[in-house]
């Protein structure tokens, strides 16, 4: 089969989104885009000569990457994320409903965002879909998150604070791992979400190879058919031995630096030692347990936002991430999300509003201004995902351009 054949064709392909085929379509902007909105990766890895591999086909590549039996390994990984947004820590430490003043330092949600900007690197260790731990690697300080048998431990080492959750129904998702809100983390969790999403508005082809963490790889490299999309290509590195995913990397249509880079830059597929996901708080630290920040939670969340919206994820606003009460437009890579604000109401100041020039500033600085037959709005914009607010309260989302947005909000009138 020729490289560029579909990857939808592939019956392993097809297994990786076993129970998800419904929303398989959307899932590039929504789980690689969508994931954008949480976190972003990305690997300075040295480079080296190409190694000199067999030929293989973008279908035989693809059935590598769903045969791959690999559930034990541990290694570092380089993240980077380049979304032309500003540093957010200290943003997300004020706006998350568990973070700041009575919530703990320690909650994933509220550390793991603050992947969303620059470089950081991770220690990740994986034993099977019981077992899993990530750390983020700071200065002087480090974040861990464990999952161990359906136990969750966090400690954040900077202010000797930890978090505890456990289901205690003991029930998992579809691939046998935790259930909820986890972040993916390595490149294969990006992958297998990235080729969830090939079929007929999707080119996929092998690009020559490359050296990933010292393993020699094949290059496979996914884009989109459709113009639009904010997203030029996705190039996923394949360990030619193993089939695994050694590094995934996310660019723009519009050029420049990648938008996300995920890999190892060293990798073992040795099993770890039981006692990596092994925690006991440290004496004296501070621990939260996860029933009490949904608790406090609870009590301060909107009572009038759409479902997606009022979870606070980034992926419950986009189409086939879970959220109800959102309209669909187009598909595959130029999909985009419809809703309402609360209220009906737009980001525009009526005309006679008395406002004043510093606020005025501001709210030009938010985004771009703009108008056609659905009237006046704003356009709200990153590298990946960009949002259109209209005056009367539509909002449109997606991994799409502006131009898409407009486009699309003047068809639906």
């Amino acid at each position: 089969m020729a490289p560029n054949d579909s990857a939808q064709t592939t019956g392993e392909a097809r297994d990786l989104s076993a129970g998800r085929r419904k929303a398989a379509r959307y899932l590039v902007p929504v789980a690689v885009a969508g994931v954008a909105a949480a976190i972003g990766l990305a690997p300075a890895l040295a480079a080296s000569s190409d190694p000199d591999l067999p030929k293989i086909s973008a279908q035989e590549l693809i059935e590598k990457i769903a045969a791959s039996d690999t559930e034990q390994l541990s290694g570092m990984v380089k993240i980077k994320t380049d979304l032309g947004l500003p540093a957010i820590s200290g943003l997300v430490e004020g706006l998350a409903p568990e973070g700041g003043e009575g919530g703990s330092s320690a909650s994933p949600k509220s550390k793991l965002m603050e992947l969303a900007t620059g470089s950081h690197t991770l220690r990740v260790a994986v034993d099977g879909p019981e077992r899993q731990k990530v750390s983020i690697l700071e200065k002087n300080a480090e974040y861990s998150l464990l999952h161990n048998q359906g136990e969750v431990w966090a400690y954040d080492s900077a202010s000797n604070e930890a978090y505890h959750a456990k289901d205690p129904s003991g029930k998992k998702d579809e691939k046998g791992g935790k259930a909820g809100d986890e972040l993916p983390t390595t490149p294969k969790d990006f992958a297998e979400e990235a080729l969830k999403a090939a079929g007929d508005t999707t080119s996929v082809s092998v690009d020559g190879t490359a050296q990933v963490a010292g393993r020699d790889a094949y290059q496979l490299v996914i884009k989109p058919k459709q113009s639009g999309s904010t997203i030029g290509s996705i190039k996923v590195a394949v360990d030619a031995k193993t089939g695994t995913p050694l590094k995934f990397t996310l660019n723009s249509s519009g050029g420049g630096k990648a938008i996300f880079d995920v890999g190892f830059t060293k990798v073992d597929f040795a099993k770890p030692a039981a006692s990596t996901f092994d925690f006991k708080p440290p004496k004296g630290a501070k621990v939260t347990e996860a029933d009490e920040l949904e608790k406090e939670a609870s009590k301060d969340a909107p009572k009038d936002l759409p479902e997606g919206l009022a979870q606070g994820s980034g992926l419950d606003l986009l189409p086939g991430g879970g959220a109800e009460g959102f309209d669909v437009i187009g598909e595959g890579w130029t999909s985009i999300a419809k809703a309402r604000t609360p209220g009906g109401e737009g980001f525009t100041p009526p005309a006679d509003a008395d406002v004043p020039a510093e606020a005025s500033s501001f709210l030009d600085a938010l985004g771009d201004q703009v108008s056609g037959d659905f009237g006046k709005g704003t356009v709200f914009k990153t590298r990946l995902i960009n949002a259109l607010i209209t005056d009367d309260g539509e909002v449109y989302v997606g991994a799409v351009t502006k131009d898409a947005l407009v486009k699309a909000a003047n068809a639906d009138k």
